[in-house]
């Protein structure tokens, strides 16, 4: 494995190189800084929308990792006009005022949630140990980028372990690799038919890839043992315990997206299309680095921007109900990860973070993204509790977002 990914990042170098000039929806201040026109705006929420060079991009994903913040920025469909621009922009903008509403509203309200018995006794059955070896065998692969010549081998090993891992399931489900338009590297999706209301969906995802160096990746070795080896490993582990528990009544569908690093690709064109398909997507949770206690252990962060105020809320509930550890609330900017594409979708989406985006892992994105001596399992693993959480308490009940 490792002998072919070692060819594979050889003779990909030349194909790493972007040439491609993009359209892409992005902090307002990041774009000017680093000399796009912006086609439209808002200040308000820092939005910026413009089309941008290889050169630009690069700059854009360094200038978020010095401001301790990851990614920032997606890739969007349509034509490059200033009216496409604002209409992206109007969209966020009234969602924003939307979840602004109802978080004033509702402050200091959090959802107060029945503790569960069946769910206290699956979270116990969650393993540290089980965590480390997820981490350990994804960041083994020299690098998971799409920008590789073959980006879908690790693509295809993870398929099969999910099979393996679903054998056993008594329900109806699939296993499907997703093609995308604008990368050859596949997303996975998991799905478990729900028993009663299978057109209900809670979606529970995160970016499977892996880059060094700026956007898009470069040749190098990219182990992304926290970005993102560690989300793509809580779901395995809860994905794991889940099926362990009976069909849910609603049906649960479990991502492990392509191209995050190179602007949302697979997260994106996904999202659009269960909203041109009018797909009924109850709940998203987005698990995008979950092992670097750099606020302290059990410390994480409450993503609030460009997120669901209800979901947020619910958090806080799931946290008094089954976790106990303290949230800080943070902010991470418009498309730090694959949540901000079903939030612009309007599909209500959540991201606990590992900790608050100022103290967060500084070695992503770089060879020394490894399990080390900062990394701890036992942090990861609060992370792994609210995905099986999320999952089983959502999955069977009817709770939606009120607004």
């Amino acid at each position: 494995m490792n002998l072919l990914f070692l060819a594979a990042l050889v003779s990909a170098h030349a194909h790493s190189i972007n040439t491609e000039t993009l359209p892409v929806l992005s902090s307002a201040t990041a774009l000017r800084s680093v000399g796009a026109k912006l086609l439209a705006q808002d200040d308000s929420l820092d939005l910026g929308y413009a089309n941008v060079t290889p050169a630009q991009q690069e700059k854009i994903s360094a200038l978020m990792h010095e401001k301790g913040k990851c990614g920032g920025f997606e890739v969007v469909p349509g034509s490059v006009t200033a009216s496409n621009g604002q209409k992206l922009i109007a969209g966020l903008v009234a969602q924003n005022q939307k979840e602004a509403r109802f978080a004033s509203a509702n402050k200091l309200k959090a959802s107060a949630l029945p503790k569960r018995p069946e769910i206290v006794k699956a979270l116990d059955e969650l393993k540290e140990e089980n965590l480390r070896a997820n981490v350990e065998w994804l960041s083994t692969f020299p690098s998971r980028s799409n920008k590789l010549a073959n980006p879908n081998v690790h693509v295809n090993e993870m398929e099969a372990k999910l099979r393996e891992l679903l054998a056993g399931y008594p329900g109806m489900f699939s296993v499907d690799q997703i093609s995308h338009n604008r990368t050859q590297q596949k997303s996975l999706r998991v799905r478990l038919e729900g028993k009663s209301r299978p057109s209900e969906i809670i979606v529970l995802g995160g970016h499977l890839d892996s880059i060094v160096g700026g956007w898009g990746g470069g040749g190098g070795r990219a182990p992304g043992a926290d970005d993102n080896a560690s989300g793509s490993g809580n779901l395995m582990e809860a994905l794991r315990v889940l099926i362990t528990k009976g069909r849910p009544e609603r049906s649960v569908e479990f991502f492990w997206y392509a191209g995050e690093e190179s602007g949302l690709l697979g997260s994106a064109e996904i999202a659009q299309t269960y909203k041109s398909q009018k797909k009924n997507v109850i709940a998203v949770l987005q698990l995008d680095m979950t092992m670097f206690p750099g606020s302290g252990e059990f410390v994480i962060g409450n993503v609030q921007d460009f997120t669901s105020a209800w979901l947020r809320d619910y958090l806080v509930g799931l946290n008094d109900a089954y976790l106990g550890v303290r949230i800080i609330p943070d902010e991470c900017g418009y498309a730090c990860s694959d949540h901000a594409s079903w939030h612009r979708q309007g599909y209500p989406a959540l991201m606990p973070f590992e900790s608050d985006t100022a103290n967060m892992n500084r070695k992503i994105h770089t060879e020394g993204d490894l399990i080390d001596s900062t990394s701890s399992f036992r942090h990861s693993l609060v992370f792994a509790k609210i995905a099986l959480a999320f999952a089983m308490d959502l999955a069977n009940s009817t709770q939606a977002q009120p607004y």
